[in-house]
């Protein structure tokens, strides 16, 4: 009997990343990082590896991708990983914050404040 919200089959995700639980060392996804394919799935390819690039078609946010599958983020995260070694996508990671040096000056917000005070 299974229960909802429960993963009958813990062993399968360890078997999709092949033992591994984090992505290459010099990659990283945010969960809002946008995932677009670069190639078509292959013959031979993993299902999951494959679903991927059917569904990044069109720019696809991580935690998108780990929703349409139905898989933890961080597994999603390995397979993205794999899939950007090989070349296969390209990903869109979002901006930092704005720096100091592109804030618009206090004095003209402060002008602005004063402004809207007074309208």
């Amino acid at each position: 009997m299974s229960r909802p919200g429960r993963d009958d089959a813990p062993d399968r995700l360890y078997t999709l990343t092949g033992g591994r639980s984090r992505p290459a060392a010099d990659v990283s996804f945010d969960l809002v990082s946008l995932v677009v394919a670069e190639s078509d799935p292959a013959p031979g390819m993993p299902s999951e590896h494959a679903a991927i690039l059917r569904m990044c078609a069109r720019p696809t946010a991580v935690v998108e991708v780990a929703a349409e599958l139905g898989l933890p983020v961080s597994i999603v995260r390995v397979l993205l990983s794999d899939l950007l070694v090989q070349g296969r996508i390209g990903a869109r990671h979002p901006r930092s914050a704005a720096s100091p040096h592109r804030l618009p000056d206090p004095d003209i917000l402060e002008q602005v404040l004063v402004g809207l005070r007074n309208l």
